[in-house]
């Protein structure tokens, strides 16, 4: 099993950190670049940096917030939202970012993935999967979570891989927020069916369904957004749960 990283979540609406429930219903949680310092003095091994309005609105992302936060922390930071071109992905690199994670410009234009992984390297190439249940299995959202792509969400975490994506940062539409823990079946699907790092997400309430994603999600990476926003846990008492259970992390 490989060593387990922590990522602090922020889903960032107009400058400002926000978190809803399902993707809806957002509510103000702080500064970016002030809890990004927090998190990472807590001891986040990564930051997700998600600017959840651009796809929605049609615009490109926040870069002078992206900037703002990746002069306040030295640890790797993966941005995403309103991304369209490689050239946009260049943009964002230059601005501070370590990787990048694509979801709705992935689905329309799945090259996209290839060609970025083409000219960055695909440790720089993230898939943002954002997973809705449907019937027995789980369909790929686009736009937010708003629309539906028609694809099957495991198959699409595959293709992906094979097209240059260095990571999967799968998230679920139908427990994020809501402190119910990660959908165990969903991440253990898409971690068996690809042989890149699966970051879950969506779910996090408790200690014990943090250590489940990995044990029985096989994921190898968290993200992790309300449960340290309402200080109901902490980086560093996640990384102490996890070696309490035998597992490494960083």
């Amino acid at each position: 099993m490989s060593t387990i990283r922590i990522i602090a979540c922020l889903d960032v609406d107009a400058g400002r950190v926000v978190k809803g429930v399902r993707f809806q219903n957002l509510r103000d949680v702080g500064d970016p670049a002030e809890l990004a310092r927090a998190y990472e003095l807590d001891g986040a091994d990564e930051l997700g940096f998600l600017d959840i309005g651009a796809s929605v609105q049609s615009r490109k992302m926040l870069m002078d917030v992206l900037e703002r936060v990746s002069r306040a922390v030295s640890i790797p930071l993966m941005a995403g939202g309103g991304i369209r071109t490689v050239e946009d992905i260049g943009e964002i690199l230059r601005a501070g970012a370590h990787k990048i994670s694509v979801c709705t410009a992935a689905v329309l234009n799945p090259n996209l993935i290839a060609e970025a992984a083409a000219a960055f390297g695909s440790r720089h190439v993230v898939l943002s999967l954002d997973a809705r249940r449907s019937g027995a299995s789980w369909e790929a959202m686009t736009h937010g979570g708003s629309r539906p792509s028609g694809l099957d969400a495991v198959e699409w975490a595959r293709r992906a891989a094979g097209l240059g994506a260095g990571e999967i940062l799968l998230n679920s539409i139908d427990r994020d927020g809501t402190g119910e823990g990660y959908d165990l079946e969903l991440t253990s699907a898409v971690s068996g069916a690809v042989d890149v790092p699966v970051i879950a997400s969506g779910g996090a309430g408790k200690l014990e369904q943090i250590a489940d994603a990995v044990l029985i999600g096989r994921a190898d990476a968290v993200l992790a957004a309300s449960i340290l926003h309402d200080g109901r846990c902490t980086v560093s008492k996640i990384k102490s749960y996890l070696r309490s259970r035998g597992l490494e992390v960083q």
